[in-house]
């Protein structure tokens, strides 16, 4: 058994051999742009876009033209965020406090561009109601943004009611998608869902690539962040990375063959460890709702704990995290924990697990004897 046992899968999956496989002629042999339409190395490399495409949209119910490829989720809720409202004419955006880093902070930049916006806090649970959300709106609202799923506590949101809601209003609904596609049965048009952002590293898929879906009758009402050429349908400018692009569509057509096998097998792993912390140990306590959640997510506390020591002690056997990868290094607490409740004391000394594809009971069995015991000898 390999040490340390990586169980930081919402921070970043290892790419699936599978996919691997797929990916390795783009980086070889097919080494085409998929925009030199004029020999075949270029009509190869599209031929392989365009089939991505379609595996992405094919996971979502979305039409594979409204399948924009970016960077990754951040950029596209860049490109969300800052390129909706001044097509609207409308100055609110309406957002959740709990939200990722790359939607808070960009919000908090809009701010001082003078766009007003407001943060709707969770319940207790970590699960944003519609009754909360509603109370926000305004005749002014143009965008609301509420995740999917959350890469914290990994507590599921209703975005098929929010979406209603939005849709109801004519307000344009758009979603963080990053932690909840291939988790959870997503169809975007079904669920009256007009623009969502897409990372394939969080589902087994390299680095570096993304998606934003966008409405196919929305794509004129949105300001590109790039400009410099007329790829992806205008929105978004530059060379594809089309190895990058290739092995995105084959995470997502592996997520939908194996979504709910999967989903099984890492809520009983999830359950095995949660099981055996709370079995042994009198002083853990479970951040947000168990039922509506991601099934390998577990956000633990654990109550008369120095976090920083037990983090230590555990680290040369386990790779986890205390929270969002993305704010590992802002000073302060978390600030999911925060909207939950969770006092200093006890969020820093919280631990997020993530279980995933390729861990194993014998790790899982591992994980919960060492955190068992270093917990135990910090208790006394």
């Amino acid at each position: 058994m390999q040490t340390p046992i990586y169980l930081d899968n919402h921070a970043s999956t290892p790419i699936d051999p599978r996919v691997l496989d797929t990916m390795m002629p783009f980086l070889t042999r097919e080494f085409g742009n998929a925009a030199a339409v004029s020999h075949v190395y270029g009509w190869r490399a599209e031929a392989a876009v365009e089939k991505a495409r379609g595996q992405i949209a094919k996971l979502i119910g979305a039409h594979p033209q409204e399948i924009i490829f970016t960077s990754g989720a951040t950029e596209s809720n860049n490109t969300v965020l800052k390129g909706v409202l001044p097509y609207l004419g409308k100055n609110q955006i309406v957002t959740s406090a709990i939200e990722h880093s790359s939607v808070l902070d960009t919000c908090k930049a809009l701010q001082k561009k003078g766009i007003s916006v407001c943060f709707v806090s969770p319940g207790e649970d970590g699960v944003v109601t519609i009754h909360s959300l509603e109370k926000m709106l305004s005749d002014q609202t143009g965008l609301i943004s509420i995740m999917a799923a959350n890469n914290e506590i990994g507590t599921i949101n209703d975005i098929e009611a929010i979406a209603a809601l939005a849709h109801e209003r004519e307000i344009i609904f758009h979603s963080d998608l990053t932690q909840a596609i291939g988790r959870i049965p997503v169809y975007v048009h079904r669920q009256k869902i007009a623009m969502a952002s897409l990372s394939a590293h969080k589902i087994y898929g390299p680095k570096g690539v993304g998606a934003l879906y966008v409405r196919r009758d929305l794509q004129e009402q949105i300001e590109p962040l790039m400009h410099g050429g007329k790829h992806e349908q205008g929105l978004r400018s530059g060379t594809l990375n089309v190895p990058a692009i290739v092995g995105f569509g084959a995470a997502c057509a592996l997520m939908q063959e194996e979504m709910e096998t999967e989903n099984r097998r890492l809520t009983q792993l999830r359950g095995r460890l949660l099981s055996q912390l709370q079995n042994s140990l009198s002083n853990t306590k479970v951040n947000g709702s168990l039922e509506k959640r991601l099934p390998g997510n577990l956000n633990i506390s654990f109550q008369f704990l120095d976090g920083e020591e037990l983090f230590l002690a555990i680290q040369p056997t386990v790779a986890i995290s205390r929270g969002s990868a993305c704010s590992a290094k802002a000073d302060g607490m978390s600030h999911v924990l925060r909207c939950l409740g969770v006092s200093n004391c006890l969020a820093q000394a919280t631990i997020r697990f993530g279980v995933g594809r390729f861990n194993t009971e014998q790790e899982i069995d591992c994980v919960a004897n060492v955190v068992i015991r270093e917990v135990k000898k910090l208790l006394g």
